[in-house]
């Protein structure tokens, strides 16, 4: 489904993505996952060509992004980030109907792919669709957020760090609500986080990146059995932390020491 085949992005010279090779299937939940700078959005707005590789090739579905117009491109791919991005003087329909409408949809079937996505995020079209951005809570917001990025029903959907900016509370039914959407849709999912705990609860396959490379690729489960690097072996030495303490959750935090997320059993052993 998505291919990168040795491809580099360098800003002032030094190397941001760095010879980078990946393969993605069709119907894959791939996290990208990795401290910042490693180099995870830039992957991501490559794929789309938000931004412009140096060298290398990307091919989404079989064809090279390079060969497609970059707005066709972006009608075929969803994009949904940190802040949502929602338009505030739309109301909810019409931000979900952005794309729809853009790609000239027949009014009855825009109306009734809006009505589908609020049933699917598990907002009532009746109570939502007239309302406006400022009306809605943090998490309702990035409901719509991706709602709207899935609207015209496209080949893949690329998320950036889309539920960095919600409670912890918020965040986990986020989480859960997107993992029964992917299950339920099928869609081929590229996911950047720099939590671990997140990945873990997500990902089909985890690429770990470090310095523009990826570390390590694999299911989750492989990770934690078979760690290639320090930020692999975290996730084994988390099983470990845990039986010590006779606990089913741990917090881990980053070199400086700066909390970053939990990890919990349920999700390690999943």
């Amino acid at each position: 489904m998505i291919e990168l085949d040795h491809v580099t992005k360098r800003y002032e010279g030094r190397p941001v993505v760095d010879d980078l090779t990946l393969d993605i299937p069709a119907g894959e939940f791939c996290v990208l996952l990795g401290s910042s700078g490693c180099g995870k959005s830039t992957t991501l707005r490559m794929i789309n060509r938000l931004v412009a590789a140096d060298a290398g090739t990307i091919r989404v579905g079989g064809e090279d992004v390079t060969g497609i117009p970059a707005e066709a491109l972006r009608r075929r791919i969803g994009y949904a980030i940190q802040s949502t991005g929602l338009f505030p003087h739309w109301t909810v329909e019409d931000n979900i109907a952005t794309v729809p409408r853009l790609l000239k949809w027949r009014e009855d079937r825009v109306g009734a792919r809006v009505i589908e996505l609020l049933e699917l995020f598990r907002l009532d079209p009746a109570g939502y669709r007239r309302k406006y951005p400022h009306q809605l809570s943090g998490g309702e917001q990035q409901r719509v957020g991706v709602a709207r990025a899935l609207a015209a029903d496209p080949e893949l959907l690329l998320m950036d760090e889309p539920f960095a900016a919600v409670d912890p509370i918020t965040r986990d039914a986020l989480q859960a609500e997107l993992a029964r959407i992917h299950r339920a849709t099928g869609k081929t999912i590229v996911f950047v986080t720099h939590d671990i705990e997140e990945a873990l609860r997500l990902a089909t396959s985890i690429a770990i990146m470090d310095k523009g490379r990826i570390a390590q690729l694999g299911a989750p489960l492989e990770l934690l059995e078979h760690p290639a690097n320090d930020f692999s072996a975290t996730l084994r030495d988390a099983l470990s932390a845990m039986t010590a303490r006779h606990t089913d959750r741990v917090p881990v935090a980053d070199a400086e020491g700066r909390a970053i997320g939990i990890v919990t059993l349920a999700d390690l052993v999943r």
